[in-house]
């Protein structure tokens, strides 16, 4: 917590409803508007992973937990990726605040498999990802 900034129980609920039961297939999450807790913003059950990366916004920071999908040696695996959003046209500030609080939330989560950062869509791209994924698979 080296921003001080804390995080909220509903995220923790929700990333425990994405990693056991499934519920969801990704959450978006931010600061709330006094900048003092990370809270989900989004939750999804859409399949679609460009509709996903499509829900991050084109100037402004985010976290994201996704349970990406993908078939590996004809297996169907699934992989927990924690995608931090910080694209080039977002403010400096926000950026930095969002740097220094990163680790509060991704700490708070057991089963990460593949952690990803973005600066730009290409980063966050389908194959991008699925190369990751498929990088960290044994």
């Amino acid at each position: 917590m080296a921003s001080g900034v804390s995080v909220s129980s509903e995220c923790m609920e929700a990333f425990r409803s994405l990693k056991l039961s499934r519920k969801h297939k990704y959450i978006i999450f931010s600061l709330s508007a006094d900048l003092k807790t990370i809270v989900p913003v989004k939750t999804s059950a859409e399949q679609d992973y460009d509709k996903f990366v499509g829900d991050l916004p084109e100037d402004e920071c985010r976290w994201a937990v996704y349970d990406f999908e993908f078939e590996k040696d004809s297996a169907k695996r699934n992989k927990i990726c924690f995608i931090s959003w910080s694209p080039d046209s977002a403010k400096i500030k926000q950026k930095m605040l969002f740097a220094s609080s990163r680790d509060a939330l991704r700490r708070s989560f057991d089963g990460i498999a593949v952690e990803i950062q973005g600066t730009d869509y290409s980063e966050i791209a389908h194959e991008a990802v699925l190369f990751k994924a498929n990088s960290s698979s044994r």
